[in-house]
């Protein structure tokens, strides 16, 4: 962690580099997304005799999510085979490696931005699961223009339309018109527990909806694997910065107030 007039930095480098150094990955190839937008997992490939390499790495990569919301996702993923994990599964895992090995200063910046305003968006990949079928929720909660909560995670159970598993997600925290929409309310009875939980929230004002238009969506970086130019877009409206990148060259001050509509 580092402080000045402009705000507290979060950062892992060491850590970051004592994990590359125990995979022998220090001289790698660097990526620069951590999984291709393109690549499905699947249950091929050849079992790894010693999965506790393969546990050991994935528990190390859990524990670096705390300063690094980039690889929320790719983690979530790779941490679903934590008991049966194939070659496959641990080349997915060096590609994250292959990733943070070219972004080792990479961390959250966090600035007093005069507000303490509470804003929250939320998703969810509907059967984005190749395997089974289920769908992914991801959210991120900004305190004061500052991401301090997210989370990408797996659905427990199969939805049987995107609108159940956007309301899953959604009970954490809400982005949906539908929530206010009766009409829509009742097309949707399936998914009861989580609609009334979240109109109440909403008729009690406690929380307010917003359409989200796709290119300010922020809950996608945790839901699903995206393209470079999308993946590095989104990412610089998260206070996420690498202090190693020569583009910033030595500036670190980041106006973040207009990026959320605050």
């Amino acid at each position: 962690m580092a402080t000045s007039k402009k705000g507290m930095f979060l950062n892992q480098r060491k850590y970051i580099l004592d994990l590359l150094q125990e995979a022998d990955m220090l001289d790698c190839k660097p990526a620069s997304i951590p999984l291709d937008c393109k690549h499905k997992m699947t249950m091929d490939g050849e079992t790894l005799t010693d999965i506790s390499y393969y546990q050991r790495l994935v528990g190390r990569l859990i524990y670096l999510t705390i300063t690094r919301p980039d690889i929320a996702f790719a983690v979530s993923l790779v941490s679903q085979f934590m008991h049966s994990p194939t070659m496959d599964h641990l080349q997915v895992v060096k590609r994250i490696l292959r990733y943070l090995k070219g972004s080792v200063g990479r961390g959250l910046l966090m600035q007093n931005n005069v507000h303490t305003h509470i804003l929250g968006y939320t998703d969810a990949d509907w059967a984005g699961n190749s395997l089974d079928r289920k769908s992914t929720t991801g959210f991120c909660i900004f305190v004061g223009g500052n991401l301090v909560s997210w989370k990408s995670k797996k659905q427990s159970v199969i939805t049987r339309s995107s609108a159940e598993a956007k309301y899953r997600a959604m009970a954490t925290t809400a982005s949906m018109h539908i929530a206010s929409n009766l009409v829509f309310h009742e097309r949707t009875q399936h998914n009861e527990v989580d609609c009334h939980y979240i109109r109440e929230k909403v008729q009690s004002k406690i929380m307010q909806t917003r359409y989200t238009p796709s290119s300010c969506q922020f809950a996608d970086l945790f839901t699903k694997p995206l393209a470079t130019a999308v993946f590095q877009g989104l990412l610089s409206k998260f206070g996420s910065i690498n202090l190693l990148d020569p583009n910033l060259r030595g500036s670190v001050e980041i106006d973040q107030s207009h990026k959320y509509g605050l």
